[in-house]
């Protein structure tokens, strides 16, 4: 039988995750008394109590000693950043509870070229990747896939002679110069055609006919360079990167530039030491979640995010920008598939590691022409997926949560509401590079005032006047409850309406053209 004795729970986290989770917590008729680690987030301010000492990796231990002081039960840790820092290895002892992987688990999330291994040797499907540590020996790698493109394969015959990779590079990047001042009919720089001249040609000055051969190239180069692709590899910061590590170039040039950004400039710090090049896979996207214990999985309903920032999948990759569940993507027998081909695999394959996997197992698919495909897994709920998630989840979290991190999944049950969730996110100007925070947010109230909505705070905290302002990129999570997936698209929207802060910008179109969930296709349907 499940334990059924009250318990004081800390949450670690901050954002609308959280925020979700908080409520199912809260819900739950064995909390004693619930404690949030980020108390300046008014949805968590509202629901717990906030903690007194400081919450970083570096001063885990006065967190340690608030556990112990305050007998903490249950500790949940929402962000995957904690849980690659070994949160989980520190808070949990003989009578706390943790309900999240170890350090070692999160490396699944954390370590994207480590997932990668590890997904090669349990043969479990992936798109084909390659890890590098060079960012020279990354743009030749993506250079060499196209050595079969005759305008690609011109040019590197022509530096081919060139034996040091920085000079090859140097020659490459003066012909994409060139090549596009030539596009411009723009006298060419004079140091760009000496550099080529001399790279190209290093056996004595250049003939008239030579420096034709030089423009000729130039152009060649840029032609081939700026040519919109479909077929280039996706790119990833092998660390975390706040879901913002994954670009998906459209040239090689593009491709070339993001290797540099990521690499050089470090545009996500460490995380980016280690670049992954992936083959580009084509399909739909969906996220499958479950609860694993180590030994039981437990299926969640299906959820299938946003994560580009404008509509139709258009701009940059976000955090996420909606969500919905369940998606009637998936049906059964492709459910089962991927449960007896990727998930089950993947926990055989972690305890073969020597690692008991607890926690939530997230996987980001591609459903392709040849079957279901890893993306990527996290370590964690997704954010925003979480929020319809727990908008949909009728049962007791508590007990689900300590079943999880006890190793005792198959003796509890999961209950869902049968109605179907969506999730709108509202993001600040400027969002996801700069956003603009400090902007003063209303409409909350009329908002939650309709059946069957919920606004979970992410971004947000009170200012000096105690007004409920923008405090981050991804500000509000919108979710709305409703008798099928149109119903609740429609109510989530009319909500959305309601609320106003200064350079709000959402995606109008989460969850369009969905067709109501089949019932029978999928756990909490």
């Amino acid at each position: 039988m499940p334990n059924t004795s009250p318990i004081n729970v800390l949450l670690v986290g901050g954002g609308g995750r959280e925020h979700a989770l908080a409520r199912g917590i809260a819900r739950s008729p064995r909390l004693r008394k619930l404690w949030v680690t980020h108390p300046r987030n008014p949805g968590l301010a509202d629901l717990g109590h906030a903690i007194d000492v400081q919450v970083s990796t570096r001063d885990i231990y006065r967190l340690e000693s608030f556990c112990d002081r305050e007998k903490i039960d249950l500790v949940v840790i929402g962000p995957e950043d904690p849980l690659a820092d070994g949160w989980a290895d520190r808070l949990a002892t003989p009578d706390r509870l943790v309900f999240g992987p170890t350090r070692a688990g999160a490396q699944i999330e954390a370590d994207k070229s480590w997932a990668k291994q590890l997904m090669r040797a349990g043969s479990i499907p992936t798109a084909e990747a390659r890890s590098f540590t060079d960012p020279l020996a990354s743009i030749a790698y993506i250079e060499s896939r196209f050595a079969d493109d005759p305008a690609v394969a011109s040019i590197l015959d022509k530096i081919k002679h060139i034996a040091r990779p920085e000079d090859r590079r140097a020659t490459l990047e003066a012909a994409l110069r060139l090549g596009k001042v030539l596009a411009r009919r723009e006298v060419p720089p004079s140091s760009d055609l000496t550099l080529l001249t001399a790279r190209i040609f290093p056996d004595g000055p250049a003939t008239p006919v030579k420096l034709e051969t030089v423009s000729k190239t130039a152009r060649a180069y840029y032609d081939a360079w700026v040519k919109p692709r479909r077929d280039l590899p996706v790119l990833k910061a092998a660390g975390l990167a706040k879901g913002k590590g994954v670009i998906l170039p459209s040239s090689l040039a593009e491709a070339a530039d993001a290797v540099r950004r990521v690499m050089v400039e470090k545009a996500f710090g460490d995380a980016g030491k280690t670049l992954v090049i992936e083959e580009r896979l084509t399909g739909p996207e969906v996220s499958v979640l479950a609860l694993v214990d180590g030994r039981t999985i437990m299926l969640l309903p299906v959820c299938q995010d946003h994560k580009r920032l404008g509509d139709g999948d258009t701009g940059p990759n976000t955090g996420g920008m909606g969500a919905y569940c369940p998606a009637d993507i998936i049906d059964a027998g492709t459910l089962a598939v991927i449960e007896r081909e990727i998930l089950v695999p993947t926990v055989d394959s972690l305890r073969r590691e020597g690692i008991e996997y607890r926690g939530v197992l997230y996987a980001g698919l591609m459903l392709t022409h040849a079957g279901p495909k890893v993306l990527e897994f996290n370590c964690r709920f997704g954010d925003p997926e979480c929020q319809p998630l727990m908008a949909r989840f009728r049962g007791d979290l508590i007990t689900l949560l300590e079943a999880t991190a006890l190793g005792r999944l198959d003796r509890v049950d999961c209950s869902w509401d049968p109605r179907a969730a969506c999730c709108v996110v509202l993001a600040s100007e400027g969002y996801p590079d700069e956003p603009r925070t400090g902007q003063v947010i209303t409409g909350l109230d009329e908002a939650e005032s309709l059946g069957g909505v919920v606004v979970d705070h992410a971004g947000t905290a009170r200012d000096a006047s105690g007004r409920i302002v923008t405090a981050g990129g991804r500000v509000l999570g919108v979710t709305a409850l409703g008798d099928d997936l149109p119903a609740a698209r429609a109510r989530a929207y009319e909500a959305v309406e309601r609320i106003r802060f200064p350079g709000m910008q959402y995606r109008r179109d989460i969850a369009a053209g969905a067709v109501a969930p089949k019932t029978v296709a999928q756990p909490g349907a």
